[in-house]
C-alpha cells in the first residue's frame, strides 16, 4: 500500500479548524470553501488541478474520458498521465495536456520492456476518495499503490510520486510521453535524456482545440530521488531502450499518433519517493529549463505550495460574505465560482514567440463570445489590474496580427462565433474606469477597425458581410460576400451582435470626445430592428404560442426568409445544426425565441416592439417556463435579469433563485454546461452577490444577495462597499425587495452603477415574501439608448 500523503489538501485542513459561532464578521479564510472538483463531470470541462491565478503551468492527472477538455474527470474513466499545460471549461476538442508523465512502481521481470508505454495501454484506475483538490494543489492515489500530488508556480509544475514501501528490489520508472489530450502531435517531436542527471528536454508541434494553425511547446523535466537514478533512455511504441538517449519522432503510421518519449528508472529502495519538476515554455527548451530552475530551485514542495496558497488568498480577498445562517454548500458554490473565474485567461507574458513586445500577453480566451457576458465584467471588480493587462494584451495582439481576437488559444486564432466581442470587453473596461497603462487611442482604433474593415478570414477574426451591413444595414441570409470568407450562416445572430458591438464602440467614442463617431455607432447599433418581422408567429408542435413579432432572416433583395423561431432552442428535437457548419442556422447556439431578447443596449425599444412591458414579461416567462432557453449556455444569462427593464425586478430575483442551486450545485456534475473559462462561475458569483452586470454599460441589476451581507473592498481605491439585507432568511422565502437605501437615503432604482464598488457605498435592502412596488416605476428602470 502507498504511504499516506504527508500533505493534506488545504481545504480539509481549514475545514477541520474549530469555527466559532458566526456573528456576521468577515474574518475567515475563503479557501476552505473552494472545491475545484465542481464541474469535473457532466461536461463541465473544468480544470481542477494545481495552478496559480492565470497561471500557465496547470498540473493535474489526465483521464481517458470523452469529456477530458480540462484533463481530469470524475466520470468513471482512468488516468493516462500527469501533465502541466491545460485549459479550463472549454468546449471543442480537449485542449493541451502536453508531455504527460506516467509512473510505474516497477516493470514486470525488472525489464524496461515490462512496463507499458503507449497511452492506450497504460490507463490505471484510482481511488475516488483519495482525490484532494484545493487552490494550488491536487492529489490522487492510483490503484497501483502510487500516491501522486502536485503544485505549481507560473511556468513550472512540481509532482511528488510516492511509491509503495516494503520492496527493496523494485525500481520505479517514470516515463515522459510526447503526446497531448487530443493526440494532435505533428511530425518531428523531440526528446533528449541526460544519462547522468536524468534531465529530459524536448518539444512538440500540436494543434489548437478550437482554432486554426499550430503551436510548438517545450519542456524541461528534472527528477530528484533519495535512491538515485538507475538508468534511462527512450521508447518508441511499446518498446524501450537504454542505449539511445535522443528521439525525433514522426506523427504516425496509420492515423493514431505513434507513441514515443523517454523514461528514467530509479534505484531500488525500501522507501522510494521521486520529485519531478517540469518547466514549460512556448519559446525554447532553454527557457523551459530557466523557468524551472528560477521558480523552483530547491524542489521544495511545501514552500512552493505555500506560495501558491498565499497568491490565491490575495486574489480572492476583495469579496467576503456573512456566513450567518448560511450552510457550507452555499458558501462553496459562491467561492468556488469566484475561484474558477481566475483560472484563465492565462498569463503568457514572456512566452509569446510570435512577436516581440514589452506589453503583457494573455492567451486562452475561450471564447470572448462567452466571456464578455459575466467572467470579464466580474474580473473588473475583483482584479481590475489584471483586466487592464488583459486589455493591453488584446490591443497589442491587434497591433501585431491586425485584428482583435474573438477566441484565442495556444498562440492560435480561434473561431469567431458571432460578433467582434473583444469590442464589448474593451468598452466594459472603459466605462468602468480601468485606465492603468492602456493606450486608449490604440484601443479605440482596434475596435473601430472591427466595425469598418472586413478581414479576409472572418471565421477567425473581425466581422464578415460589412458591405451588406453598410448598404442594407443588416446581414442577409445567403449574403454575397467576396471580400472575406467564413460560414455564410448566423445572419440573425450576427446582425444582433454587430449592433451591440457598435453600441460598445460608441461608448468608448463618447468618452474620448469623438462625438461624430459616437453618434454614428449609436445609429448603427439600431440596425437590429431591420430584421424584426412584426407579423411573425411562433408555434410549438403546431400550437400557436400566442406571441406575434420575431426576428427573421432577410435576403439581399430585402425580402423575408423564414426560420422557425424555436429552431436551435432547448426543446428543438429536430436535429438542427446550430454551430459553425456551412449548413447551420441563422442563429448561433440559440433560437430566434431567445435571440429576440438580445438587445442589451436598447431594451426600451425592444419592449415596445414586443407589445409593451406586460407582453414582454409574458414572453420571458414563457421562454423560461417552457425551457426554450437553457441556463447551461451563456445567452440565457441576461434573460434571467431582463425583467428589470419591464419594471419587474422581483421576477429576476425569483428566476435567479430557481436556477441557483437547481442547476448549479457543489457536486462534480454540478454545472449545467461547460464552464467556459469561468463564465458559469461568474454567473453564479454575481447572482449570489445580488448585483449582475449588463456588459459594456454602467449597469448592475439589483436582486437580494444569497447572504445577509456582502462586503467588497475595491483593489483600486481600497474603499469598502457593503450590501446588507434586512429580514434575510436562509430558507430564501424573503427574496423580494420591499425598499432600499443607498448611503442612508431612499433608493428606488432597480439598478446601480459601478461607482458603488469604487466609492465605498452602502446599499441596504429590506426584504419580504411578496413582490412589492420597489423598482417598478419608469424612473426606476435601467437606461436604454432610446431613453
Amino acid at each position: 500500500m502507498a504511504r499516506a500523503l504527508t500533505l493534506l489538501s488545504l481545504g480539509s485542513v481549514l475545514s477541520s479548524l474549530v469555527r466559532a459561532a458566526d456573528n456576521g464578521t468577515f474574518d475567515y479564510d475563503v479557501l476552505q470553501y473552494i472545491d475545484p472538483l465542481i464541474g469535473t463531470a457532466n461536461g463541465g470541462d473544468v480544470f481542477p488541478g494545481a495552478s496559480l491565478p492565470y497561471g500557465m503551468a496547470k498540473a493535474v492527472a489526465d483521464t481517458n474520458s470523452q469529456s477530458n477538455q480540462g484533463g481530469f474527470t470524475l466520470d468513471g474513466y482512468n488516468i493516462t498521465g500527469f501533465s502541466t499545460l491545460h485549459d479550463s471549461g472549454t468546449g471543442g476538442s480537449p485542449s493541451l495536456g502536453n508531455f504527460a508523465l506516467f509512473p510505474y512502481a516497477s516493470c514486470e521481470g525488472d525489464h524496461i520492456d515490462g512496463c507499458k508505454y503507449p497511452k492506450l495501454e497504460r490507463p490505471v484506475s484510482f481511488d475516488n476518495s483519495s482525490i484532494k483538490a484545493s487552490p494550488g494543489y491536487f492529489a490522487v492515489n492510483l490503484t497501483t499503490g502510487i500516491a501522486v500530488d502536485m503544485t505549481t508556480t507560473q511556468h513550472t509544475s512540481l509532482f511528488r510520486f510516492q511509491f509503495p514501501a516494503g520492496s527493496s528490489s523494485a525500481s520505479p520508472l517514470i516515463l515522459m510521453d510526447l503526446t497531448d489530450l487530443s493526440d494532435s502531435r505533428q511530425d518531428n517531436a523531440t526528446i533528449d535524456v541526460d544519462e547522468s542527471t536524468g534531465r529530459m528536454t524536448g518539444s512538440g508541434i500540436f494543434l489548437p482545440s478550437f482554432g486554426s494553425g499550430k503551436y510548438t511547446a517545450y519542456f524541461c523535466a528534472d527528477f530528484k530521488s533519495p535512491s538515485g537514478i538507475r538508468d534511462n533512455g527512450i521508447f518508441v511504441n511499446s518498446r524501450a531502450t537504454s542505449d539511445a538517449k535522443s528521439l525525433k519522432i514522426s506523427r504516425s503510421i496509420n492515423g493514431y499518433p505513434l507513441p514515443g518519449g523517454a523514461w528514467v528508472r530509479f534505484k531500488p529502495a525500501e522507501d522510494t519517493s521521486v520529485l519531478a519538476r517540469v518547466g514549460v515554455s512556448f519559446i525554447s527548451e532553454k527557457q523551459a529549463c530557466s523557468n524551472a530552475e528560477t521558480e523552483i530551485p530547491d524542489f521544495d514542495f511545501d514552500a512552493t505550495h505555500s506560495t501558491a496558497v498565499s497568491l490565491w488568498q490575495e486574489k480572492l480577498s476583495p469579496i467576503r460574505v456573512s456566513r450567518k445562517g448560511v450552510n457550507d454548500s452555499i458558501l462553496t458554490n459562491f467561492y468556488s465560482g469566484i475561484y474558477r473565474t481566475q483560472i484563465q485567461p492565462q498569463d503568457y507574458t514572456g512566452e509569446n514567440p510570435l512577436w516581440e513586445s514589452s506589453e503583457p500577453y494573455f492567451d486562452s480566451f475561450y471564447c470572448i463570445w462567452d466571456l464578455f457576458r459575466s467572467q470579464l465584467p466580474f474580473l473588473t471588480l475583483v482584479d481590475p489590474q489584471t483586466v487592464a493587462r488583459i486589455i493591453r494584451s488584446l490591443v497589442d495582439t491587434q497591433q501585431h496580427l491586425g485584428w482583435l481576437p474573438d477566441c484565442r488559444m495556444s498562440l492560435c486564432k480561434g473561431f469567431t462565433q458571432g460578433g467582434s466581442n473583444a469590442d464589448n470587453v474593451i468598452a466594459d473596461a472603459y466605462v468602468k474606469g480601468i485606465r492603468d497603462g492602456i493606450d486608449w487611442d490604440a484601443a479605440y482604433a482596434a475596435v473601430q477597425k472591427d466595425a469598418e474593415e472586413e478581414p479576409y478570414d472572418w471565421s477567425n477574426e473581425g466581422r464578415g458581410g460589412l458591405q451588406s451591413w453598410k448598404s442594407l444595414n443588416y446581414i442577409p441570409v445567403q449574403d454575397l460576400d467576396y471580400i472575406g470568407f467564413g460560414t455564410m450562416t448566423r445572419s440573425i445572430s450576427r446582425t444582433l451582435e454587430y449592433s451591440y458591438n457598435d453600441y460598445a464602440i460608441s461608448q468608448i467614442a463618447s468618452g474620448l470626445n469623438k462625438t461624430s463617431d459616437a453618434e454614428k455607432y449609436q445609429k448603427t447599433s439600431g440596425y437590429w430592428q431591420n430584421l424584426f418581422k412584426d407579423d411573425q408567429k411562433a408555434y410549438i408542435n403546431g400550437t400557436d404560442t400566442g406571441f406575434t413579432g420575431f426576428f427573421q432572416p432577410k435576403y439581399l433583395n430585402q425580402t423575408w426568409g423564414y426560420q422557425d423561431p424555436l429552431k436551435c432552442s432547448n426543446i428543438d428535437n429536430s436535429g438542427s445544426i446550430c454551430s459553425l457548419q456551412n449548413s447551420a442556422a441563422e442563429t448561433f447556439e440559440s433560437s430566434i425565441f431567445e435571440y429576440q431578447f438580445f438587445v442589451p443596449h436598447d431594451m426600451a425599444t425592444l419592449i415596445t416592439l414586443l407589445g409593451g412591458p406586460s407582453s414582454f414579461v409574458k414572453r420571458l416567462d414563457y421562454m423560461h417556463d417552457q425551457q426554450i432557453t437553457y441556463i447551461g449556455n451563456e445567452p440565457a444569462f441576461l434573460t434571467v435579469y431582463q425583467y428589470h427593464y419591464a419594471g419587474r425586478p422581483a421576477k429576476s430575483a425569483s428566476r435567479a433563485h430557481f436556477y441557483i442551486p437547481e442547476y448549479f450545485s457543489t457536486t462534480p456534475a454540478g454545472l449545467p454546461g461547460n464552464d467556459d473559462s469561468g463564465t458559469m462561475g461568474a454567473f453564479v458569483a454575481m447572482s449570489m452577490m445580488g448585483l449582475f452586470p449588463n456588459p459594456a454599460q454602467d449597469v448592475y441589476f439589483i436582486i437580494p444577495p444569497f447572504f445577509e451581507s456582502v462586503q467588497y473592498t475595491s483593489p483600486l481605491t481600497n474603499k469598502t462597499s457593503t450590501i446588507k439585507s434586512v429580514n434575510f432568511d436562509s430558507s430564501y422565502k424573503n427574496i423580494f425587495i420591499q425598499s432600499a437605501t443607498l448611503n442612508g437615503k431612499p433608493y428606488t432604482k432597480n439598478w446601480i452603477g459601478h461607482s458603488f464598488f469604487t466609492e465605498g457605498q452602502e446599499l441596504i435592502l429590506t426584504l419580504g415574501r411578496n413582490e412589492s412596488s420597489w423598482g417598478t416605476h419608469a424612473a426606476d428602470l435601467p437606461p436604454s439608448v432610446s431613453t
